[in-house]
């Protein structure tokens, strides 16, 4: 079996999965589709003081499944018919009725990042230092800085600003600024 990609709806990708998984064991097709994933991770959010843990597509619009394609390397028609009988399914990634199968790189990564332990999970951040950046929300809204320092194990940047004449640092949450 090789590992195949499927264009799916805007955020129905676990939906997706999961009725194909189970017209799948219905249909009795495990010979022919194999397993069917949508690769997340675990992100940390911290607002106004408060931590939750979210979890987050790293391929939104797409799910994986593994399939036995035939000698021609095209769909089978039993597992064509119940893929394209699922509400939310678009088509493969390759030629019309001839999907291109991933390379076997690109399917470790692909395993790697769904395999990967729920250890602590990180804050995802878009800054670094040195980025300009504007304040959207709290006392200081739209007033414009450069990125000084940042604490990701808190979600808190510390940001220059310029206020009366003077560089002032503050420190920020990073949910509320921007990059410009």
């Amino acid at each position: 079996m090789q590992w195949y990609v499927l264009r799916v709806a805007a955020n129905k990708e676990l939906q997706v999965r999961d009725a194909l998984s189970l017209k799948v064991e219905k249909e009795g097709l495990h010979e022919l589709i194999g397993r069917i994933e949508v690769p997340t991770e675990h992100v940390k959010r911290i607002r106004a003081g408060k931590q939750t843990v979210h979890r987050r597509k790293l391929y939104p619009g797409y799910v994986f499944m593994e399939m036995e394609a035939t000698e021609e390397g095209k769909v089978p028609d039993d597992a064509w018919f119940l893929i394209k009988s699922t509400s939310g399914v678009g088509d493969f990634i390759g030629a019309e009725g001839m999907p291109t199968p991933m390379r076997d790189t690109d399917v470790a990564k692909m395993m790697f990042d769904t395999e990967k332990p729920e250890e602590t999970p990180s804050i995802k951040m878009e800054f670094q230092k040195g980025d300009q950046i504007k304040i959207r929300e709290g006392a200081f809204e739209n007033f414009e800085g450069t990125v000084d320092s940042i604490d990701a194990e808190r979600g808190i940047v510390k940001v220059i600003v310029t206020i009366f004449g003077r560089s002032t640092p503050l420190d920020i949450e990073y949910w509320q600024i921007e990059k410009i």
